[in-house]
């Protein structure tokens, strides 16, 4: 038996393809598992004075500004680079920022959930842009990493790596990261957000940072503050920034809560968690009700 809990340790050798019914329960010893009943959620219930802590994100961007006072340190900071024999690898880095958008989604995770510890993965370049190759090594080294929640303002709309894509939000969801991913501002084909297995955020122009909706119709499954959003900017400043990478890191910020207060939940947990206590899913007495 291992220290490390279940959904963190290395997969089976003979996975897939062993049916529950042949598991012999007479000879492996059944673990205890802890469960956070989901019994009267309400927000206090979630996330009541939670701030993020011992809850690790992962930036999946352009990179961040460690010093930027909106987003106050890194634990980490890494690249994916050309190693020498041409192949794509995760190395660390010194932190920083070319597109400065990375910046602003993790000075948006820091104002939600303050204690969270952060981490950033350069996958873009300075203009923004960055390869399907890239995306997919910064993604699988924050699954093998292990960090609870992986903010990804970003998707590719190049049908040569959804698959794969698909394949790795499975493998993340199996080992409880939890992926919140940007929908496309345009209305085009993109992914990972149309997943089931992660989280998808779209905008909606409330002022308030901790208003978001339950969108019946997914695949984007919640709405977020993304219109004149308050964000780090280059040079220490603030800005107003618009668009649906900017609500990403609010419900980011909200998933880190969560979990901060509540570490058994899964990410259907998790999810769940979410639709009851949305704005218009919530009733203020607690509990919930269908509209």
């Amino acid at each position: 038996m291992t220290d490390l809990p279940p959904w963190r340790r290395p997969p089976r050798d003979h996975f897939p393809g062993v049916p529950a019914w042949s598991m012999p329960v007479s000879v492996v010893p059944q673990e205890p598992f802890a469960v956070s009943p989901l019994a009267e959620v309400t927000r206090e219930w979630a996330w009541g004075d939670a701030d993020g802590s011992g809850v690790r994100v992962c930036v999946l961007d352009s990179g961040v500004d460690a010093d930027h006072p909106l987003v106050g340190g890194l634990d980490r900071a890494m690249d994916v680079v050309k190693g020498e024999d041409g192949e794509l690898v995760v190395t660390p880095t010194e932190p920083g920022d070319p597109a400065g958008h990375g910046t602003a989604c993790a000075s948006v995770i820091r104002a939600i959930a303050p204690a969270v510890s952060l981490t950033s993965v350069r996958v873009l370049s300075g203009g923004g842009h960055g390869s399907g190759a890239a995306l997919l090594a910064g993604l699988t080294w924050a699954i093998d990493e292990g960090f609870d929640v992986i903010n990804m303002s970003l998707s590719t709309t190049k049908p040569a790596f959804r698959d794969a894509l698909r394949d790795l939000s499975d493998a993340a969801y199996f080992r409880r990261c939890v992926i919140v991913a940007s929908a496309h501002n345009m209305p085009v084909h993109s992914y990972p957000w149309p997943f089931a297995s992660v989280i998808s955020v779209a905008s909606h122009d409330s002022p308030s940072p901790m208003t978001y909706y339950y969108n019946p119709s997914p695949p984007v499954e919640f709405y977020a503050r993304g219109v004149r959003v308050p964000v780090a900017g280059p040079g220490g400043r603030r800005l107003l920034s618009t668009g649906n990478s900017f609500a990403t890191p609010h419900i980011a910020g909200i998933c880190a809560l969560i979990l901060s207060k509540h570490r058994a939940l899964t990410p259907f947990q998790l999810k769940s968690v979410l639709y009851l206590a949305a704005e218009n899913v919530a009733v203020p007495e607690g509990g919930a009700r269908v509209d």
